[in-house]
């Protein structure tokens, strides 16, 4: 019987990608007035990737599917709208106890509701993004290179968050003509008493050119925008605190664009988050749009550093090729990643994704 779901959902999923290379621009939404409607959509990413180990020095491949994901949003009354997401991540991954992942689990991503007062003040309420970077509020379809900076969701784990995300309420607005942006939010944070203080985040960025209004950052426009923003943003519960600040860049060059990303995170979760030591974590990444060729190289540098110590501290240098059939509804992206661990042997990493998006 198991199978048999299986091959329903592999046929579910064949269909709806044939969908997406036949017809991206369209949209699956059904309206059923001018203040209520509803759209669908899929994220299917399947990667295959070759890992040395720094120890033995032999490779463990894989060929599964990273990201499996079904998107809903719509609207349900004036200035009232809302946003879900399903994941099942890594299906079919190898797993350290010598089997593969074959648990197909189908899990809430994202899930919230967004009351917009007006533009400078929207509240967003329930299971969302909490990053204080960039980087980490960025969405996986529209990324740079094949993934999210090593770094990036450090915090994920010991704040008890779920993939970067968590449970609260949110203010967010956008003033200057849409050019300054803030967000503000309370939220679950770590559990490990019921009388535990919630989590406090913020953020605020600044558009130089063309503003960024939407909930999600995109890693690179291909050259449709013109995007100079910088910002920062902070985290504190407790006696955990980060702070980050980030530049993005993304222009236009002829009939290609260049894209760069700066992040700096500096994590300390002090007696409270043992598992999150102090650290400095930068993440660097730079693409070219070749023209009208589709093929867009990049590289990604990611650093973390301990000021106390150099055990856990590597730089991540990372070099390839994306190549764009449709945009970001229909890609393949190759990545090379020397791993270079300040204590250690190094390593290699070659990884390749093909993705398919529709929403």
């Amino acid at each position: 019987m198991s199978s048999i779901r299986h091959s329903k959902a592999v046929l579910i999923a064949a269909v709806l990608v044939l969908l997406v290379t036949a017809s991206a621009s369209a949209q699956m939404q059904i309206k059923v007035n001018d203040n209520v409607n509803v759209k669908f959509g899929i994220l299917m990413q399947t990667q295959a990737d070759e890992l040395q180990d720094s120890a033995t020095r032999g490779y463990a491949q894989n060929v599964f599917i990273r990201r499996a994901r079904i998107l809903v949003a719509g609207q349900i009354a004036p200035n009232l709208t809302f946003f879900v997401e399903t994941d099942s991540p890594n299906i079919n991954k190898s797993l350290t106890t010598g089997t593969k992942n074959t648990q197909v689990s189908l899990f809430l991503q994202d899930a919230y509701v967004e009351y917009k007062i007006r533009p400078e003040l929207m509240i967003d309420a329930g299971l969302m993004l909490t990053s204080a970077s960039r980087n980490g509020l960025q969405s996986a379809a529209s990324l740079l290179p094949i993934d999210y900076g090593t770094y990036t969701f450090a915090y994920s784990g010991p704040t008890q968050s779920s993939a970067g995300r968590d449970t609260g309420i949110q203010a967010r607005g956008y003033f200057l003509k849409n050019k300054l942006e803030y967000r503000a939010g309370v939220f679950q944070g770590m559990r490990d008493t019921q009388q535990r203080e919630l989590r406090l985040t913020g953020r605020v960025a600044y558009a130089f050119l063309d503003p960024e209004s939407g909930y999600f950052y995109t890693g690179t426009y291909l050259g449709k925008k013109k995007v100079l923003t910088i910002g920062g943003g902070f985290e504190h519960q407790h006696n955990y605190r980060a702070y980050a600040a980030d530049a993005f860049f993304d222009h236009p060059v002829g009939n290609g664009a260049v894209t760069a990303q700066l992040d700096y995170v500096r994590y300390d979760g002090g007696t409270f988050l043992k598992s999150l030591p102090d650290q400095r974590d930068t993440l660097l990444e730079i693409g070219a749009l070749a023209g009208k060729s589709k093929f867009q190289p990049v590289i990604q540098l990611a650093q973390r550093n301990r000021p106390d110590t150099n055990v856990g501290d590597e730089n991540r240098y990372g070099a390839g090729v994306n190549y764009f059939m449709l945009g970001h509804n229909a890609n393949v992206k190759a990545l090379y990643t020397r791993i270079s661990p300040r204590v250690g042997n190094k390593s290699n990493q070659f990884t390749i994704q093909l993705q398919f998006f529709y929403f």
